[in-house]
């Protein structure tokens, strides 16, 4: 976790997104507990922050429940801060996110970060399940949600709301680190406009990244969260001792890609099964396209090409995602990180929570 980084670049935060893959022949109990083992790790290896993603009807991510888990992650840690990366709002009523996260704040204080999204995590028709109704479909009040939320985490309505007379038990009065999170333009503005931290998902909207920051450096405005925009950015990484074995431990991940596109989404294919799946040249390139922005090789290569990122981006902070089908070379993986990327503890402290 020491020396120059490539490029000159000052070191900054590292962090952790965690999908809790399942891999084919595993089990979605067998992905949780090695999360567990992964994040105490990652505290040991000095990660700032440890956070759980939503999404529904995958059959190869077990975080669906991010809540539950991020509780379980934060009783087998002590220091990292936990949190969501991040909770679909639209899929919840706000009163209840409220609840779940002012219990995990009661129980963590201090320690928890509350990343929220707009994305159903899922397909329109699990979209539907989850959310109810066809008019819920479009998110379209999802700053007034928002709102909600932040007023029953703080207990200030504006006189005469419909809601002003439910608290919020636990929840009234906690106070866990608000994030926004996007893969556009929108969530960006929003977090501008409200003077929150803002995380970018660059491993699957890479062409994204450099206008949806500039939009949320450009609309931002101070706050009594921020004086100043504070953008984290997160990257998938796979890193292995040689580029040939990191090529061959990232290839499942275009494979479950292209599954998942076509509408039948399967459990993380083995490198043994993503070797001998048979590939057309469009399949290749639709591969190509969307891992243009992951960062796979060996640890110098991974150092230099997160430096790279954090030079184009002028991220506050870097996060990354790695989906391998054998838990014990995610943990590699992250170890390779660690020893390779010099990295800074978290700044802004009363702000982003670090």
């Amino acid at each position: 976790m020491t020396g120059p980084t490539a490029t000159g670049a000052t070191p900054v935060p590292l962090s952790v997104l965690d999908l809790a893959p399942v891999g084919t022949g595993s089990t979605p109990g067998h992905a949780l507990r090695a999360s567990l083992e992964l994040a105490s790790r990652a505290e040991d290896l000095g990660f700032t922050r440890y956070w759980l993603a939503e999404h529904h009807n995958m059959p190869g991510i077990a975080s669906s429940a991010t809540a539950v888990m991020i509780g379980q992650v934060a009783a087998v840690t002590s220091r990292m801060r936990i949190g969501s990366g991040g909770v679909m709002l639209p899929n919840h009523a706000p009163l209840v996110v409220a609840e779940q996260f002012g219990t995990l704040e009661a129980l963590y204080p201090g320690r928890i970060d509350l990343g929220i999204g707009r994305a159903p995590g899922t397909d329109q028709a699990t979209a539907m399940a989850l959310r109810r109704s066809a008019e819920a479909l479009s998110a379209d009040d999802f700053p007034d949600q928002l709102v909600e939320l932040r007023a029953f985490l703080s207990g200030r309505f504006p006189d005469g709301h419909p809601y002003a007379g439910i608290t919020a038990v636990p929840g009234r009065g906690a106070t866990p680190a608000v994030w926004l999170l996007g893969s556009s333009g929108f969530s960006a503005q929003v977090a501008g406009h409200l003077g929150l931290p803002f995380a970018f998902a660059h491993h699957f909207s890479a062409t994204n990244t450099l206008p949806a920051l500039e939009l949320y450096r450009a609309t931002f405005r101070p706050s009594d969260v921020l004086a100043r925009p504070y953008a984290m950015v997160t990257a998938s990484v796979v890193c292995a001792e040689d580029d040939q074995r990191a090529r061959w431990l990232a290839a499942p991940g275009g494979l479950s890609f292209l599954r998942l596109r076509a509408g039948r989404p399967t459990p993380l294919p083995s490198p043994e099964e993503a070797a001998a799946a048979p590939l057309t040249g469009r399949d290749r390139a639709v591969i190509a396209q969307w891992t243009e922005g992951h960062v796979v090789g060996t640890p110098d290569a991974v150092r230099e090409q997160l430096a790279d990122l954090q030079d184009r981006t002028g991220a506050d902070e870097l996060m990354i995602s790695t989906m391998l089908h054998d838990p014990a070379d995610r943990l590699h993986s992250y170890e390779l990180v660690a020893g390779a990327v010099p990295f800074a503890p978290s700044g802004h402290e009363a702000a982003v929570g670090g």
